[in-house]
């Protein structure tokens, strides 16, 4: 049995631990002192490398206080929110849908409880302990087959849908090029070609464009963040060839990214910074369009209007003043409307953030945001306020 394996087992049968993690007291060092006075020490590794990450991905899990998983696993699974967005495109496939590359099991607890029958398959030992734990903790466990072995030589009917989340990290880096991925690209492709429909999870940074013909290409982000690109082919699939997600409220836009045309404005009372669901999906001028805004420039992804436009998929700014890239210029704009905290946003104007906060007067009260943007072909410093209720 695999060493690192029969370490976390052990933990799991000795829960009375995290009562004594949970009571240790003093400074870091005092408190494994305590611990290995009553504990076996790798137990007692492992157990606070739990407790701690139990408490970050709180983040991520509902029930994370009842999870399983490692740094690793635990960054590169998929947020709750999110696993159970795609679950939902499952709903129509006969189960059992496939999970491959299922890590410690965040999208495969999702796929149960929306399909009912999941096979998941991962070529880590840990991780199918992990995952058996954690569908206990989402009251699934009934519903998913954990095997382990390589997904490359997994037998899979070609009526099944699958999900894969390939492998990253396959190296000493983690990896943007799809060609650095494990399994490699090749298999990807040959697996769409073979299986009624699924998702291929990548990460929103690599290099998608043109690598998967005659697929949807879903962009969501989560709080924020965009946080995955999810490859659609065959059955679930959708015509349009992008789509952005903004979660958690569940807004979407779907389209072609060359079937709107850009329509630059000036710069109006209100301006907004698109999702990066949206910028990565291609979307922003269909996203114009719908909404009725325009780019403050034709190389930037900044929209306008003069009225305060509502839309889970841009953050609206009150623009306050339109300055030039002047420093004495802008210093005394902060002189005259002092605030005690300035936010600096820019999407292509390369510009230094910090340094240029150490140049301003922030001796007030309250917050500003700072775009440094082009508009109408300058580029320009907008001062503005972050509208909530936009």
């Amino acid at each position: 049995m695999d060493a690192e394996l029969e370490v976390w087992q052990r933990l799991a049968e000795d829960p009375l631990i995290f009562d004594d993690v949970a009571s240790a007291q003093g400074s870091e060092l005092h408190r494994q002192q305590q611990l290995r006075a009553r504990h076996n020490p790798e137990l007692v590794r492992v157990a606070l490398l739990l407790t701690d990450l139990r408490k970050r991905g709180q983040a991520k899990f509902e029930r994370a206080d009842r999870m399983w998983f490692d740094r690793t696993s635990l960054e590169q699974s998929t947020p709750e929110l999110v696993a159970r967005h795609k679950a939902q495109r499952f709903e129509h496939a006969s189960p059992p849908v496939w999970d491959l590359c299922s890590g410690m099991g965040s999208d495969s607890i999702a796929l149960a409880a929306s399909v009912g029958a999941v096979v998941s398959v991962d070529a880590s030992p840990l991780a199918g302990w992990w995952l058996r734990r954690n569908a206990e903790a989402y009251g699934v466990e009934d519903r998913i087959k954990v095997r382990c072995g390589d997904v490359t030589n997994v037998e899979i009917p070609r009526e099944a849908w699958v999900h894969i989340d390939p492998d990253r990290r396959a190296g000493r880096k983690r990896a943007i090029r799809i060609e650095d991925y494990m399994p490699s690209l090749e298999f990807l492709q040959e697996l769409m070609g073979r299986t009624a429909g699924g998702a291929i999870k990548l990460s929103p940074a690599s290099n998608f464009g043109g690598k998967f013909p005659e697929t949807e290409i879903e962009l969501i982000s989560l709080n924020g963040e965009c946080k995955e690109a999810t490859v659609w082919y065959g059955a679930p699939a959708g015509e349009a060839t992008s789509r952005a997600t903004v979660l958690p409220s569940g807004w979407t836009l779907a389209g072609n990214p060359w079937d709107a045309v850009p329509m630059v404005g000036e710069l109006g009372t209100y301006v907004y910074d698109p999702d990066p669901a949206v910028v990565r999906a291609g979307l922003v001028d269909l996203l114009a369009e719908q909404l009725e805004l325009q780019r403050l420039d034709d190389s930037e992804e900044y929209l306008t209007s003069s009225t305060p436009i509502a839309s889970p998929a841009v953050t609206c700014f009150e623009v306050l003043a339109d300055l030039s890239r002047n420093d004495r210029e802008v210093r005394n704009y902060f002189r005259d409307h002092p605030v005690g905290e300035v936010e600096i946003k820019s999407r292509h104007v390369p510009c230094d953030a910090e340094a240029i906060r150490r140049k301003l007067p922030l001796n007030g009260t309250g917050r500003a945001t700072m775009m440094i943007a082009r508009v109408g072909g300058r580029t320009r410093t907008l001062v503005c306020r972050r509208v909530a209720s936009c």
